[in-house]
Protein backbone atom coordinates (compact mmCIF):
# COMPACT_ATOMS: atom_id res chain seq x y z
CA UNK A 1 0.00 0.00 0.00
CA UNK A 2 1.55 3.06 -0.76
CA UNK A 3 1.74 6.74 1.23
CA UNK A 4 -0.77 8.18 -0.85
CA UNK A 5 -3.84 6.10 -0.87
CA UNK A 6 -3.77 6.10 2.97
CA UNK A 7 -6.11 8.76 4.67
CA UNK A 8 -3.85 11.76 5.49
CA UNK A 9 -4.18 11.02 9.56
CA UNK A 10 -2.74 7.88 9.06
CA UNK A 11 0.41 9.73 6.78
CA UNK A 12 0.52 12.62 9.61
CA UNK A 13 0.74 10.08 12.14
CA UNK A 14 3.11 8.05 10.23
CA UNK A 15 5.68 11.21 9.90
CA UNK A 16 4.91 12.11 13.23
CA UNK A 17 6.01 8.68 14.67
CA UNK A 18 9.58 8.72 11.91
CA UNK A 19 10.08 12.07 13.60
CA UNK A 20 10.08 10.42 17.17
CA UNK A 21 11.95 7.44 16.03
CA UNK A 22 14.72 9.30 14.44
CA UNK A 23 15.58 11.55 17.56
CA UNK A 24 15.90 8.21 19.37
CA UNK A 25 17.99 7.26 16.93
CA UNK A 26 20.24 10.30 17.22
CA UNK A 27 19.97 10.04 20.79
CA UNK A 28 21.12 6.69 20.51
CA UNK A 29 23.92 7.39 18.19
CA UNK A 30 25.58 10.08 20.63
CA UNK A 31 25.25 7.79 23.58
CA UNK A 32 26.55 5.06 21.84
CA UNK A 33 28.78 5.65 19.23
CA UNK A 34 26.86 3.49 16.90
CA UNK A 35 27.27 4.51 13.58
CA UNK A 36 24.03 5.57 11.52
CA UNK A 37 23.65 2.51 8.93
CA UNK A 38 23.57 -0.38 12.35
CA UNK A 39 21.21 2.49 14.51
CA UNK A 40 19.26 2.28 11.35
CA UNK A 41 19.14 -1.14 10.96
CA UNK A 42 18.13 -1.63 14.17
CA UNK A 43 15.44 0.48 14.26
CA UNK A 44 13.99 -0.36 10.89
CA UNK A 45 13.91 -4.37 11.85
CA UNK A 46 13.39 -4.14 15.75
CA UNK A 47 11.10 -0.57 16.10
CA UNK A 48 9.55 -0.03 13.43
CA UNK A 49 9.38 -3.59 11.80
CA UNK A 50 6.91 -5.82 12.65
CA UNK A 51 6.70 -7.95 16.02
CA UNK A 52 6.32 -11.13 16.97
CA UNK A 53 2.58 -10.98 15.81
CA UNK A 54 3.16 -9.49 12.18
CA UNK A 55 1.72 -6.33 13.40
CA UNK A 56 3.96 -2.90 12.87
CA UNK A 57 5.96 -2.44 16.25
CA UNK A 58 5.75 1.01 15.77
CA UNK A 59 3.76 3.17 13.37
CA UNK A 60 6.20 5.29 11.57
CA UNK A 61 7.30 5.95 8.01
CA UNK A 62 10.79 4.04 7.43
CA UNK A 63 11.72 6.27 4.36
CA UNK A 64 11.11 9.62 6.42
CA UNK A 65 13.11 8.23 9.10
CA UNK A 66 15.99 6.98 7.27
CA UNK A 67 15.85 10.56 5.43
CA UNK A 68 16.11 12.76 8.66
CA UNK A 69 19.31 10.53 10.17
CA UNK A 70 20.93 10.39 6.65
CA UNK A 71 20.94 14.38 6.73
CA UNK A 72 21.65 14.74 9.81
CA UNK A 73 25.01 12.71 9.59
CA UNK A 74 26.01 14.22 6.37
CA UNK A 75 25.29 17.98 7.29
CA UNK A 76 26.02 17.13 11.36
CA UNK A 77 28.75 20.31 11.46
CA UNK A 78 26.35 22.69 9.62
CA UNK A 79 23.72 21.83 11.92
CA UNK A 80 25.59 21.90 14.89
CA UNK A 81 27.05 25.75 13.73
CA UNK A 82 23.06 26.75 13.08
CA UNK A 83 22.14 25.48 16.23
CA UNK A 84 25.26 26.97 18.32
CA UNK A 85 24.96 30.37 16.68
CA UNK A 86 21.86 30.56 18.46
CA UNK A 87 22.72 29.80 21.18
CA UNK A 88 23.72 32.49 24.34
CA UNK A 89 27.01 33.52 24.12
CA UNK A 90 28.43 31.67 26.33
CA UNK A 91 26.95 28.54 25.84
CA UNK A 92 28.18 25.35 23.94
CA UNK A 93 26.20 22.99 21.76
CA UNK A 94 27.91 20.37 24.62
CA UNK A 95 25.85 22.14 27.56
CA UNK A 96 22.50 21.16 25.78
CA UNK A 97 20.69 18.22 27.31
CA UNK A 98 21.65 15.06 24.66
CA UNK A 99 17.54 14.76 23.92
CA UNK A 100 17.05 18.46 22.90
CA UNK A 101 20.71 18.07 21.01
CA UNK A 102 18.82 15.71 19.19
CA UNK A 103 15.89 17.01 18.43
CA UNK A 104 17.27 20.31 17.68
CA UNK A 105 19.52 17.89 15.20
CA UNK A 106 16.41 16.05 13.39
CA UNK A 107 14.55 19.23 12.85
CA UNK A 108 17.32 21.02 11.42
CA UNK A 109 18.28 18.31 9.23
CA UNK A 110 15.10 18.21 8.17
CA UNK A 111 14.68 21.79 7.06
CA UNK A 112 17.72 21.20 5.00
CA UNK A 113 16.87 17.73 3.54
CA UNK A 114 12.80 18.46 3.06
CA UNK A 115 12.80 22.14 1.75
CA UNK A 116 9.44 20.70 0.29
CA UNK A 117 7.80 20.86 3.95
CA UNK A 118 6.57 24.12 5.34
CA UNK A 119 8.65 25.82 8.31
CA UNK A 120 5.50 25.68 10.39
CA UNK A 121 4.96 21.69 9.96
CA UNK A 122 8.69 20.95 10.52
CA UNK A 123 8.56 23.24 14.10
CA UNK A 124 5.20 22.14 14.95
CA UNK A 125 6.15 18.29 15.12
CA UNK A 126 9.80 18.78 16.62
CA UNK A 127 8.08 20.82 19.18
CA UNK A 128 5.04 17.97 19.59
CA UNK A 129 7.98 15.71 20.39
CA UNK A 130 10.19 18.32 22.98
CA UNK A 131 6.68 17.92 24.98
CA UNK A 132 6.39 14.18 24.59
CA UNK A 133 10.11 14.16 26.61
CA UNK A 134 9.98 17.46 28.50
CA UNK A 135 7.44 18.88 30.80
CA UNK A 136 9.15 22.16 31.53
CA UNK A 137 10.41 24.81 29.68
CA UNK A 138 12.51 22.98 26.91
CA UNK A 139 9.75 22.67 24.44
CA UNK A 140 9.30 27.11 24.13
CA UNK A 141 13.38 26.63 24.44
CA UNK A 142 13.53 24.46 20.99
CA UNK A 143 10.94 26.34 19.37
CA UNK A 144 13.02 29.81 19.78
CA UNK A 145 16.09 28.13 18.50
CA UNK A 146 14.39 26.21 15.83
CA UNK A 147 12.46 29.67 14.90
CA UNK A 148 15.69 31.38 14.56
CA UNK A 149 17.73 28.75 12.92
CA UNK A 150 14.85 28.09 10.00
CA UNK A 151 14.32 31.99 9.75
CA UNK A 152 18.40 32.29 9.01
CA UNK A 153 18.21 28.99 6.80
CA UNK A 154 14.91 29.37 4.78
CA UNK A 155 14.46 33.08 3.53
CA UNK A 156 10.72 33.91 3.93
CA UNK A 157 10.39 31.09 6.44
Amino acid sequence: MTEQKLPFEVVRARRAGARLAAVQALYQMEATGQSARSVVREFCDDRLGAGPDGEPVEEADPDIFKSIIEAAVENQAEIDRAIAAKLSKNWKITRLDATTRAILRGATAELIAHQELSVAIVLDEYVSVAHAFFDGEEPRFINAVLDNIAKEMRAGG
